[in-house]
């Protein structure tokens, strides 16, 4: 973690979030950190469906049409995050934490992450499978700081 804090801070990048199933986790853990105040810009946690469409101007037809929790709400939700916040970094997350709220196309633990750095995008699928709620956030953050430091560097 202070690792991915000092390579922001010598690229001179600031980093931003959109998170909805780990309801500002990711934020958190980035401001627990000292030093984070040079690298950290804002932070929205859009966990409702009006939220997206209110805060990040998500186009509602996307979740109408394939959920909140996808792929393609996923990526609007960090693409226009990145035009909101302006920052280096922008990352979004949503999913289903559970325990309840699951599916056979979209169980429990499915979770997606968006990680945009300039022009490169990046949305990665998750399934933290056979996990309590807390889990499957920490285990989202835990994906989310990985996926942020590949992009970083």
């Amino acid at each position: 973690m202070k690792s991915l804090i000092r390579i922001l801070t010598k690229k001179k990048l600031k980093i931003s979030f959109a998170e909805s199933c780990t309801g500002g986790l990711l934020a958190s853990t980035i401001t627990s950190i000292s030093g984070a105040s040079k690298i950290f810009n804002l932070s929205f946690v859009t966990y409702s469906n009006q939220a997206k469409i209110k805060v990040l101007k998500i186009n509602k037809n996307i979740i109408k049409k394939y959920g909140a929790v996808s792929h393609e709400c996923c990526s609007a939700m960090v693409k226009n995050l990145s035009r909101i916040s302006k920052a280096g970094i922008n990352v979004s997350i949503t999913g289903i934490a559970g325990p309840k709220g699951g599916t056979k196309q979209k169980p429990v633990g499915l979770v997606y992450i968006g990680v945009k750095r300039g022009t490169k995008i990046q949305i990665k699928k998750c399934l933290f499978k056979n996990k309590k709620r807390s889990s499957i956030q920490k285990a989202t953050v835990k994906k989310a700081l990985d996926l942020i430091l590949r992009i970083a560097k």
